[in-house]
């Protein structure tokens, strides 16, 4: 490729004294030789031609002269060099030419042979400086490929995570709610039963009650069968069997409304729900792990509620949110309990405190989540809302709650999700929602 080369001088035989001695490169194509007469020309030449590799200029010109014409083009972000050549070299314009951006700097009258090195020597930075620049330009290029495709990847990680936490709890709201209903009408046929059952029982108790003082005493036959069942332990336990057994179908009652509130699915998307309903029924799911195991004791839930309004959000969903807060609170505890003695256990007993309130402008609701056991790294802390991140064993976690968690919250709703924690300080999970939810935040898809 031919170097291209741009002279401005004011001289009007300076164009066909180069031209000629120069003649051979240009025939050969190794160089094009370009000429302006002064640095306004010179300027629009480079507007023309903005692949000059060279600019040679002399000093004192009409209209835009070389030291002016300098500056002009430190201002132009273009790979090229320049040369001066002046009949004034003395060490001021030589300093001022360099400091003005000159690469080098010829006097007159002009020696050729001088000037043809200069011009190969600098041809030669002008090549290099033009592969920096290349240079530059791809590792600027693979940076933001690079960019580009780790946003790609985050975004892919992302639609991962919400296709399988989607399909993930539309069958677990599918099954929790089908479960719901299949328990439901066959408790509520005991229910509705047993006091017809009960009632039922006292008639036969008093039936025989009277049967016993008209029939005093019974015959050796029915003496002996009374004997062989203890009918005095029967009459007595039986009415207490019972109640134990009202007792079992009311706490079934409770858990087949535990189940029906956290699937939601009977309900519309969008509705103002009681917010402490929806914690209560998430404990009520995870009840049997809060309870007394073989390596730990039971963990115990404060619950401090203040008074709140309805509010608006995805209660299904919010719903969630609680049950994998509450149940990373408990796999925490579990862990840390395994380092402890019995009597640090005796001592600091395992404890999740749940509270809630309204933030002062009365517009948000705050839910607080908070364990007190071990804590977390700055590093952990740093990464626990990102997709797939988890420090469970391989099988036991795949690191989408807590990431599902933060995009209900604060996509879904519009809230906030934060974590406050420090190694041996436990950690507290802030769950911040708007009590009115607006058109712009919701998922009306």
């Amino acid at each position: 490729m031919s170097a291209r080369i741009l002279f401005v001088d004011d001289e009007t035989d300076l164009e066909s004294l180069i031209s000629q001695k120069f003649r051979k490169k240009i025939r050969a194509e190794e160089w094009q030789l370009f000429f302006a007469h002064n640095g306004v020309q010179a300027l629009e030449k480079l507007k023309e031609r903005p692949d000059i590799d060279i600019v040679v200029t002399d000093l004192n010109m009409p209209e835009m002269d070389g030291m002016t014409l300098l500056s002009k083009l430190n201002q132009i972000n273009l790979p090229f060099k320049t040369i001066v050549i002046s009949a004034y070299g003395d060490m001021k314009n030589i300093r001022n030419a360099m400091n003005f951006g000159a690469f080098d700097f010829l006097t007159k009258p002009i020696d050729f042979q001088d000037l043809e090195i200069t011009l190969n020597k600098t041809l030669r930075e002008v090549q290099q400086l033009k592969e920096n620049q290349h240079l530059r330009q791809s590792e600027a290029w693979a940076r933001e490929q690079a960019q580009h495709l780790q946003h790609c990847l985050q975004d892919l990680k992302k639609t991962q995570a919400q296709l399988i936490q989607t399909a993930k709890m539309s069958s677990l709201g599918q099954v929790v709610a089908g479960i719901a209903h299949e328990i439901n009408n066959p408790v509520n046929f005991i229910y509705g039963n047993i006091s017809h059952v009960s009632d039922y029982i006292q008639d036969l108790l008093h039936l025989l009650h009277l049967y016993q003082q008209q029939y005093t005493p019974p015959c050796s036959e029915i003496q002996a069968e009374i004997e062989a069942i203890d009918l005095e332990f029967l009459i007595a336990d039986l009415p207490q069997i019972l109640v134990s057994m009202k007792g079992g179908v009311d706490r079934i009652q409770k858990i087949v409304l535990s189940l029906r509130n956290f699937s939601r699915l009977d309900e519309a998307n969008i509705k103002p729900v009681d917010i402490h309903e929806g914690i209560k029924s998430s404990l009520m799911i995870l009840h049997n792990r809060l309870q007394t195991r073989a390596a730990r004791p039971e963990i115990q839930v404060i619950e401090e509620y203040s008074a709140l309004p309805l509010v608006e959000c995805y209660a299904g969903e919010l719903n969630q949110v609680f049950i994998n807060i509450l149940s990373n609170a408990i796999d925490a505890l579990s862990e840390y309990n395994t380092q402890r003695s019995l009597d640090n256990i005796l001592a600091c007993p395992l404890a999740i405190t749940i509270r809630t309130f309204l933030l002062e402008e009365n517009s948000r609701v705050v839910i607080q989540i908070r364990d007190n056991g071990l804590g977390m790294t700055a590093d952990v802390k740093d990464r626990i809302f990102e997709p797939f991140f988890t420090t469970k064993p391989v099988g036991e976690g795949t690191g989408l709650g807590l990431y599902i968690s933060y995009q209900i919250v604060l996509e879904k709703h519009g809230g906030a999700l934060k974590c406050f924690s420090e190694e041996g300080q436990g950690a507290e999970f802030w769950i911040e929602i708007p009590i009115r939810q607006t058109r712009g935040v919701l998922d009306l898809s």
